[in-house]
């Protein structure tokens, strides 16, 4: 079987726009769960791992698509690898979503008295080809940096801007789409997938 049309679990556009650009050479047309009616998943694991897989069967299961799930955040060392699962609600209450300004916010003002302000990006991908899947296909990978307190760059989304990758003296927001797309925690985490695909000969 190769795939053809999969489900995204997931309504972020940031991600969705991300994922076509390296898909695009794989022959996968990948559509988002919010363009076929299909609700969040709830993300109630503590592993990046266990919220992708939930994510990934119950966009499976709603569409009846092979599914795409990602389930990424930041990690910061010096806040025992915080805000990590809960990156995209760090600043809410609850399971409430939490804007990505709110969440940087708090992010620069939990580490405002710690001299460690190292960081890293991480990402867990899973396919799944039907929603009970028992050999769901996982790839994942860390992108490192540090956390600045002064937003820089106009690119990217969520914590981005403050990302700093000291080896460029740029932070996430401030590359291009393409140069993001190849060093990122996503797109290695994508390429590595990629290559889990090809040998299970679901992409040619």
């Amino acid at each position: 079987m190769k795939l053809g049309r999969v489900v995204l679990a997931s309504g972020n556009a940031g991600k969705l726009r991300e994922m076509r650009a390296l898909l695009a050479d794989a022959g996968v047309e990948l559509v988002s769960q919010r363009e076929l009616g299909v609700t969040d998943a709830p993300e109630p694991h503590p592993t990046f791992v266990e919220n992708a897989l939930t994510k990934a069967r119950h966009a499976s299961r709603s569409t009846g698509l092979p599914a795409l799930a990602d389930d990424s955040g930041v990690c910061v060392p010096a806040l025992h690898g915080a805000p990590g699962v809960r990156s995209a609600r760090y600043a809410a209450v609850g399971e409430a979503s939490a804007s990505d300004a709110q969440n940087n916010a708090k992010l620069v003002a939990e580490l405002a008295a710690h001299a460690d302000r190292s960081a890293y990006y991480y990402c867990a991908l899973v396919l799944v080809r039907e929603p009970e899947d028992p050999q769901p296909v996982i790839a994942d990978a860390i992108w490192h940096g540090e956390i600045v307190a002064q937003p820089r760059g106009s690119g990217g989304f969520g914590y981005d801007p403050h990302f700093l990758l000291p080896a460029l003296g740029k932070t996430a927001a401030e590359l291009s789409p393409e140069q993001k797309n190849r060093i990122s925690h996503r797109g290695l985490a994508m390429r590595a997938l990629l290559g889990k695909l090809h040998d299970a000969r679901l992409i040619g």
